[in-house]
């Protein structure tokens, strides 16, 4: 075992000293525009943003590699769509309704987790500026269906390519179909075991072979947050990247953490009750970084340098919660994945659901009722501290601020910037900050 990690760390170093990524910013095009989907209607709220250039191509269809010619994915109609979030920001909910596409579609939820868990090993943390590099890479091998790399931070490790540990195995249709389900082994327990049917050990040759007979392949991951270290991703011609970015007011992600990881917001719940919030504390610098990152990656996603151009989607938790099935079709339509009927039963299904229902982890949510519970949840001074500390984010992204305790609480007051006004704060902070 101590050699396995040795050489995982090992290759880490190694990974770090050769990789020299770009990281250009471009600058806003005066030729961006607000792109909507045609089959809705408009609305009065804010939409999703996808800029796009009217006049924009894809690369050449077929590329060349160690002398051979090759079709890109683009043009073969394989999609590899990232889901770029933090936790408590819809992102299972998001991931769900893409799972529930239907036959063509390869759904991995949170594999990431496993290399977070590796590196942090004995350290308590990972460290950022080699863990990037390393989910890159492994989102790169999963998007080509192979979990060999995956592999070598599941632990305990698998046998001749069987684990009994991958996490959250049942939360993927495609990891539970029948031509994935291997028998059941006597004494085996396998804690994320498939729901559907009786399974055994998940075999990930079959795993990657079953990947490989789909169309579509998406993963949802709350732990890359930095969007320029994915470029060499996106601009792979193996593959057909597009991101979705799904961001939330900050207030709210406090509050519902603060309910969700109970534990490990203790500090905040203390503050609540007993004084001040001291501004710095490492709990608070933690939350100012997360949100400087978030605002960062959806600038540089806004800007629409050419790697990302027709690439990259910024969408809002509460416009999901307000609108589902247009912010559904919206999404799709980016992705260029078929919006099934069987996605949108289970988006209206799953959108009009009861209170016992709606657990603070479940996928299914009365979503109108949902978006703005926290106001009456969290507290004014808690609510001012991440004004304070990520008040360049929620100004980006649209969210008001409030003055008081009364304007929190207040429902009539939405605290939503809406479609146009915040288009048009958007385009002008980019256009100040690039050009």
């Amino acid at each position: 075992m101590r050699n396995k990690y040795a050489i995982i760390i090992i290759s880490i170093v190694a990974l770090v000293v050769i990789e020299k990524e770009n990281n250009i910013i471009s600058r806003v095009s005066d030729k961006l525009t607000l792109h909507r989907t045609t089959q809705m209607p408009e609305t009065p709220v804010s939409s999703s943003f996808v800029l796009m250039d009217d006049n924009s191509t894809y690369p050449d269809e077929i590329y060349t590699e160690n002398g051979t010619q090759i079709l890109r994915a683009s043009q073969k109609g394989k999609k590899h769509i990232l889901l770029m979030a933090t936790t408590r920001t819809g992102s299972s909910f998001v991931g769900e309704l893409f799972n529930q596409q239907g036959d063509n579609m390869f759904y991995l939820f949170e594999p990431l987790w496993h290399v977070e868990r590796m590196l942090s090993f004995g350290t308590g943390g990972t460290n950022t500026s080699t863990s990037v590099w390393v989910y890159r890479d492994v989102l790169k091998h999963l998007f080509l269906c192979d979990f060999s790399l995956l592999e070598s931070f599941i632990s305990p490790p698998p046998r001749d390519h069987v684990t009994h540990a991958l996490f959250r195995r049942e939360s993927s249709v495609a990891l539970c179909e029948e031509r994935v389900c291997s028998p059941l082994v006597k004494h085996v327990f396998e804690r994320y075991h498939c729901k559907t049917r009786r399974c055994g050990p998940l075999n990930l040759t079959m795993a990657s072979e079953a990947c490989q007979g789909k169309k579509h392949r998406v993963i949802k991951t709350v732990r890359v947050q930095q969007l320029d270290t994915l470029r060499s991703l996106v601009e792979n011609p193996q593959m057909d990247v597009r991101l979705i970015q799904l961001v939330r007011d900050p207030r709210a992600i406090l509050a519902s953490r603060m309910v969700a990881f109970a534990n490990k917001y203790q500090n905040w719940k203390s503050w609540a009750v007993n004084g001040e919030v001291p501004v710095e504390d490492e709990e608070v610098k933690r939350l100012e970084g997360n949100c400087n990152n978030i605002r960062m990656s959806a600038e540089l996603g806004l800007s629409q340098p050419e790697w990302l151009k027709n690439r990259y989607m910024l969408v809002r938790y509460e416009d999901i919660a307000r609108y589902p099935m247009q912010k559904a079709a919206e999404m799709y339509n980016f992705t260029g994945i078929p919006f099934t009927t069987q996605a949108r039963d289970w988006m209206l299904k799953n959108t009009h659901t009861t209170a016992e229902a709606s657990g603070v982890y479940s996928t299914q949510k009365n979503s109108s009722e949902q978006v703005e519970k926290w106001r009456l949840r969290i507290p004014f001074k808690l609510a001012q501290v991440v004004q304070d500390v990520c008040g360049p984010t929620m100004k980006l992204f649209g969210y008001r601020f409030v003055e008081n305790e009364q304007t929190l609480v207040d429902k009539t007051f939405s605290l939503l910037e809406e479609r146009n006004l915040l288009f048009h704060k958007i385009f002008l902070t980019l256009f100040y900050v690039y050009v």
